[in-house]
């Protein structure tokens, strides 16, 4: 009984090493705000129900590729940004600003009167971050 329970051992821990990827394997990545450029919001919400809200961006590289939301919420305010990752495995070609990208989300209303959204749209000058604000109001 002990040399199963031995075998078995060394066939767990021989199963749970074999599957470490060690090997670089040369494909690096990053996560990046890309700047929204339009939004298509509701003039106003209806509490309880949920709206989708569709965002516009240029894609900056063909390295670049829709992740996800960066979504931050404080009392009634919204602050949204765009993240892309970025596979930076070979050559990135720049893309034109021609072709906008749309990403939606889905927003449920909840009990305030109204929302407003800061949609990062990026950095000035002197590197403050900058926002398209709309305010949208809550009807019964």
């Amino acid at each position: 009984m002990k040399k199963i329970k031995i075998i078995a051992l060394i066939i767990l821990i021989g199963c749970m090493t074999s599957c470490l990827n060690d090997d670089d394997s040369g494909i690096n990545f990053f996560y990046e705000l890309v700047p929204v450029e339009q939004v298509a919001i509701p003039d106003q919400f209806t509490r309880g129900e949920t709206y989708e809200i569709t965002v516009s961006y240029f894609r900056p590289t063909d390295c670049h590729a829709f992740s996800g939301f960066d979504y931050d919420r404080l009392s009634n305010e919204r602050t949204v940004s765009v993240v892309n990752v970025v596979v930076n495995d070979r050559t990135c070609e720049d893309l034109a600003e021609t072709d906008l990208i749309d990403a939606s989300l889905n927003f449920i209303v909840g009990t305030e009167d109204s929302y407003i959204f800061r949609f990062w749209q990026g950095r000035n000058d002197q590197g403050e971050n900058q926002f398209l604000i709309i305010e949208v109001p809550v009807v019964e």
